[in-house]
């Protein structure tokens, strides 16, 4: 799971036991296995493992069916993964300002976060119409697909955005820029105009746009508004893209950020 800056220390030996129960987790996160399968995939002996999933499923991170041959994530893993949205400073800044732009809009309104190479939903407010985004606080969707995370790799320099992100890009519609070149060309756009868009990059029938937050340099969050092609004319993307620059010099005042007409 790739970040803005490396984490951790290249010479630090983690400790194996906790490194292994680490991985089994972020195994499982991806979805229920059998324990031959976890065995295989992550090298672990399966006397080791089994001992770990028990100790996990006592603690309620890890359930299992009856016969304790298929494990997937326990109720512990929501509880921690919710605690860790609800203490975080950004979404408690930022929870006004979403309500008032999902009132004032209609639409649903993203807070995501750049986890390289995806963002992650962090918080949502859903739109008032029946045909709207779907999505799921803690979903993942490619950065270079989405505005949320165009609008952050655009605070980047052109050459740490090369070495983050592979020459070809993958295609999650037929309007997704596949090639980082064609990327960086296009995200020094998004620096001059403040603000990015996803046209049906990420989904199709779904227009998204979405600015950087303040809070730091570069931004690791950002704030969008997604609305449905069939819903948009001129006038409301325009007022959409108003509102969502003004929110985010209201953050920049009230929590003294940067003041910022531009990225």
């Amino acid at each position: 799971m790739a970040d803005l800056i490396p984490l951790g220390d290249p010479d630090f030996v983690p400790v194996k036991s906790a490194d292994r129960t680490l991985e089994i987790l972020e195994s499982l996160a991806r979805g229920g296995s059998s324990l031959a399968e976890l065995a295989t995939a992550l090298g672990i002996p399966k006397s080791s493992l089994h001992s770990i999933l028990r100790t996990l499923e006592y603690r309620g991170w890890v359930e299992s069916d009856a016969n304790h041959s298929h494990y997937r994530l326990g109720m512990s893993a929501l509880l921690i993964g919710a605690s860790y949205v609800d203490q975080d400073p950004t979404v408690m800044r930022t929870s006004d300002i979403m309500d008032s732009l999902a009132t004032d809009t209609g639409e649903t309104v993203h807070l995501a976060r750049l986890e390289l190479p995806d963002v992650v939903y962090m918080a949502k407010r859903e739109s008032v119409h029946p045909l709207r985004m779907f999505s799921a606080i803690g979903r993942r969707l490619p950065a270079h697909a989405t505005a949320l995370g165009k609008v952050m790799l655009a605070e980047l320099p052109d050459d740490a955005v090369r070495q983050l992100l592979p020459p070809t890009l993958a295609a999650a519609t037929p309007h997704t820029i596949t090639s980082r070149d064609a990327l960086i060309d296009h995200l020094a756009q998004v620096r001059e105009q403040g603000y990015a868009i996803d046209a049906q990059e990420v989904g199709l029938g779904m227009r998204c746009f979405a600015v950087a937050l303040p809070f730091q340099s570069p931004s690791k969050d950002a704030i969008s508004c997604s609305v449905p092609v069939a819903r948009l004319d001129p006038d409301k993307e325009r007022a959409t893209i108003d509102l969502l620059l003004a929110a985010r010099q209201h953050l920049a005042r009230q929590f003294g950020g940067r003041h910022l007409s531009a990225i």
